[in-house]
């Protein structure tokens, strides 16, 4: 039980500036830290909703994975707690030994009492957007997050003073940012595109010329070159996987190009649904080799380095 997680989904080095790494990561965490997580403002997020997500799935997850602290702190004054309580817990006098039990014993009753009133409430006609908010104490969040300046969340959040599970998600994320390997180096102009991966590109390039314009590109393309076709698709594909974090509990790769196109015009409506159109990003050039200047600063949002597909569509509206 209590998971606590960091995965790379990619990272992209800008060539124009090479100490620039862009990284994306998939992270697992109890819902109960997220707040933390929330206050570094540098980060780019798409985070699993308790209103979209069905009750019944947020329950099999809980009781698959029960998001319960890994250091019960002993009270004390201040924030911090140094040392830890291993008191037995008592939840209700009158039911005697039955109302007596290890810490461990004592959470898993709280998470089963907000399991059965959550299903009553849902039996009742109540939505999930009212219900899973019972639930979260126990549950666990998925979150996709895109930065490149990563040091003071690492610097305030891998420290002996901070809440000992963002300690440990700290240092889950410093492990993927740490591994060289996984970089990805991107010239001016090229594309960081989470969520993508081979069999997309295979499935879009090349593309024949003499190729429908009613092709499963869709006719809105027609007119741009074949690699322009294609780039304008892979985008769209992976906003829409970036986007899906807030309703699965997986990842994206699974996603449909059909699928996607149909979560991407709805996202690019009014209003504009933004977020997830900041993790996919174009490394921008520098007008020296110095690197004191980039060419397009405006569409960097919170990147340093890198354009912002969001930014790009909010700048050019």
């Amino acid at each position: 039980m209590t998971t606590i997680s960091a995965q790379t989904i990619l990272r992209s080095r800008n060539a124009s500036a090479k100490y620039k790494v862009l990284s994306t990561l998939l992270l697992r965490y109890p819902r109960f830290i997220h707040a933390e997580f929330m206050t570094h403002r540098v980060f780019s997020r798409n985070a699993a909703s308790s209103r979209a997500i069905p009750v019944k799935k947020i329950i099999d997850d809980i009781l698959a994975d029960t998001a319960m602290p890994l250091h019960w702190g002993a009270n004390q004054k201040g924030m911090q707690a140094d040392v830890e309580c291993a008191e037995w817990v008592g939840w209700s006098a009158e039911y005697g030994r039955e109302g007596y039990g290890t810490r461990e014993t004592a959470w898993l009753k709280a998470r089963d009492n907000a399991i059965q009133i959550a299903e009553g409430f849902e039996r009742a006609g109540y939505h999930k957007q009212v219900v899973n908010r019972l639930l979260e104490p126990f549950s666990h969040i998925t979150v996709l997050v895109s930065a490149t300046e990563w040091d003071n969340f690492l610097e305030l959040r891998d420290h002996h003073a901070a809440e000992p599970h963002i300690q440990i998600l700290a240092r889950e994320i410093r492990a993927c940012l740490e591994d060289e390997s996984t970089i990805q180096t991107l010239n001016p102009g090229e594309w960081h595109l989470p969520l993508i991966n081979k069999e997309d590109w295979d499935t879009m390039t090349p593309l024949p010329p003499e190729l429908s314009d009613h092709s499963v590109l869709g006719s809105n393309l027609v007119g741009f070159a074949p690699a322009r076709r294609s780039i304008e698709v892979i985008k769209k594909l992976s906003v829409a996987r970036c986007a899906s974090t807030s309703y699965k509990t997986t990842d994206g790769f699974d996603m449909t190009l059909e699928r996607a196109t149909a979560i991407y015009e709805k996202l690019a409506s009014k209003p504009f649904h933004a977020s997830p159109f900041e993790h996919v990003a174009q490394a921008d050039d520098t007008w020296s080799n110095d690197t004191t200047g980039y060419a397009f600063p405006k569409e960097h949002g919170n990147f340093v380095g890198f354009r912002q597909l969001r930014r790009q569509i909010e700048l050019a509206a």
